[in-house]
């Protein structure tokens, strides 16, 4: 069976990320795409890359019938998605990319994203999509919403440690480094090449990142207990990637054993060897994650290092992967494809 796709938002870097992916899937046919302002374009005109595929023309929402869809991806702006889906039929299945469905408390969101929440009551239907970790809730619900990349990436790093109660749950700092498509496609004068290259910065500092919401609703929900991170992410002069390195309070090899264990059965989670570093370069283009662990010089503390795409496994193929599960596919299909080096 071929399952018919539509992507709303495909003008942007998660869309046009959602297409390359879906467009050597054997059962997935993408059957309408989205965008406002380049509504009326090809896909051609606005991604040259993708010029030797046979895609439908981009054209505005309300010119889609949902009817013949099966599931519908939205790659969309936070506040603009939850209006959105809201309006679509109650019996699509859709995965949505965006960060207005990742929190389950309202409030939570509004303090977050600065604005009530115009779903509240999808908001509590969503299924949080970390595959690994909500596989089962994920392959039976008809909305997930899809986690931040920066989010996905420290829980990687940290959802198996705090788990097994491995770790000083008040001493957990993470300094993160992402490379600039994480800030979208929109014209803005800080990304511009002149701004950006031959330099990186902190930005979002002293606990203002809107991902802290994730880290502290799912850390949280794990421990019994509230749970707050030092989080800061650095821009870096690079298209795509991300790498966290992670300091705690613990027993290298017992996080690394952890590790081990936890992801032993994961088809796109590599714990590297004790020691080993990863680098964001080694997962460009692909779905996997690279973990790596090292015993700080500080008897009873670890450094843990976590390597992810951030449009590829932090956005649009786990969206893939948890739209397989929901579809009852395979789960990797259309995934296994290697990083791109160099």
């Amino acid at each position: 069976m071929t399952y018919s796709i539509a992507i709303l938002g495909a003008s942007g870097y998660t869309g046009a990320e959602l297409v390359r992916l879906i467009a050597t899937h054997p059962e997935m046919k993408i059957t309408a795409l989205s965008a406002d302002r380049k509504a009326g374009q090809s896909m051609a005109e606005v991604f040259p890359h993708l010029r030797h595929l046979d895609l439908p023309l981009l054209v505005k929402i309300e010119e889609i019938d949902f009817a013949g869809i099966d599931l519908c991806f939205c790659a969309l702006p936070h506040k603009t998605s939850q209006e959105v889906i809201s309006n679509l039929p109650k019996t699509l299945k859709i995965v949505d990319l965006s960060a207005d469905f990742r929190l389950r408390d309202p409030e939570a969101y509004e303090k977050w994203y600065g604005n009530p929440h115009s779903a509240v009551e999808m908001q509590g239907e969503a299924v949080y999509g970390l595959t690994e970790f909500y596989r089962d809730e994920i392959a039976k619900a008809r909305l997930v919403a899809g986690t931040g990349c920066n989010a996905a990436t420290g829980q990687y790093a940290l959802r198996p440690l705090i788990e097994g109660g491995l770790i000083d749950l008040d001493d957990i700092i993470i300094d993160l480094k992402t490379g600039v498509s994480g800030a979208g496609r929109s014209l803005k004068e800080n990304l511009l090449h002149a701004e950006l290259s031959e330099g990186a910065h902190a930005y979002a500092a002293g606990g203002t990142h809107r991902h802290l919401g994730e880290f502290d609703q799912e850390f949280s929900a794990i421990a019994g207990r509230p749970v707050q991170v030092q989080f800061t992410p650095h821009l870096l002069p690079a298209n795509r990637g991300i790498i966290a390195t992670v300091y705690v309070k613990g027993d290298a090899q017992a996080i690394h054993a952890a590790f081990a264990a936890a992801y032993a059965d994961e088809p796109f989670v590599e714990v590297l060897p004790m020691g080993d570093i990863p680098s964001s370069r080694h997962v460009r283009g692909s779905n996997f994650v690279h973990i790596g662990v090292t015993a700080d010089r500080i008897d009873g503390r670890a450094v843990i290092f976590c390597a992810l795409d951030n449009l590829t496994k932090g956005s649009s193929g786990q969206a893939l992967q948890n739209a397989n599960l929901m579809l009852g596919l395979e789960e990797t299909t259309g995934l296994m494809l290697a990083p791109v080096f160099p």
